[in-house]
């Protein structure tokens, strides 16, 4: 199946400006994908794999700058890499339009609080400690953003952002850039799982990760080098503000 050719530099387009907010760019390829005629399994096995690529894109720019910190990624990596496959699993079967509805309006109040509360939410920059709560509280967020990132090819980047930020007292930009490792692991496992029992356009996927993986490396260049926390911050809500009318409209009118 042939695509036209503007595809790409969208792809390239949404990998840049996503990845600066630690996203990937799953959020913009599976609605994309399925405007463009893929079935709904091909679009989200794709768009796990588009953001797969670019977030380990980015992520090799954050870990050479130090901005990815490790020990809050442990939780989260293994909980919902272990999660993501079965999200995935359940593509097919699960009717979204309820659910994306719900998810529309949390998005919309995450964003909203994102962009108008400031304070020192999330702008702290002490080294992060573990205790057995924060433990089992993160590894069950981890549960239930890899099983729905493996469902709707998102990567689950959107919710481990505001998760570090306003739970874990998280700096903006450590928090992207640990996000970012995050979710080359639950897009890869997610995706894993998909292409077992799904037919993908390999060729298309290839130039498409192209284009992904040039996106996340220059997105990612660029808001380790230049970007303060706070813009990162307003970025991020901005996307959510815009996802969030997007998934309403999908879940009413699709």
């Amino acid at each position: 199946m042939e695509y036209a050719l503007w595809l790409y530099p969208l792809i390239f387009v949404s990998s840049f400006v996503l990845s600066m907010a630690g996203l990937g760019g799953g959020l913009i390829f599976a609605p994309l994908f399925l405007l463009v005629g893929f079935a709904q399994s091909s679009a989200v096995a794709s768009s796990l794999l588009l953001n797969a690529l670019a977030a380990t894109t980015a992520s090799y720019v954050y870990i050479r700058k130090r901005m990815v910190d490790f020990s809050l990624s442990i939780p989260l990596v293994i909980s919902s890499g272990l999660a993501a496959p079965i999200g995935a699993m359940c593509t097919r079967w699960v009717d979204e339009s309820v659910f994306l509805c719900v998810m529309s309006v949390v998005l919309f109040l995450a964003a909203v609080r994102m962009m108008f509360v400031g304070g020192v939410a999330g702008q702290g920059t002490r080294a992060h400690v573990w205790s057995l709560a924060r433990v089992l509280q993160a590894s069950f967020l981890g549960l239930v953003i890899g099983f729905m990132a493996g469902m709707l090819g998102i990567g689950g980047g959107i919710f481990v952002v505001p998760l570090l930020i306003y739970l874990l007292q998280v700096n903006p930009r450590t928090a992207a850039a640990t996000t970012a490792f995050i979710v080359c692991f639950s897009s890869y496992a997610g995706f894993a799982t998909h292409v077992a029992v799904t037919p993908l356009d390999w060729k298309f996927l290839v130039l498409a990760g192209i284009f992904s993986s040039a996106g996340g490396l220059a997105g990612s260049r660029l808001m380790s080098s230049r970007l303060s926390g706070a813009f990162v911050r307003k970025l991020f809500a901005l996307v959510l503000f815009f996802l969030s009318l997007h998934l309403m409209y999908q879940g009413v009118f699709t």
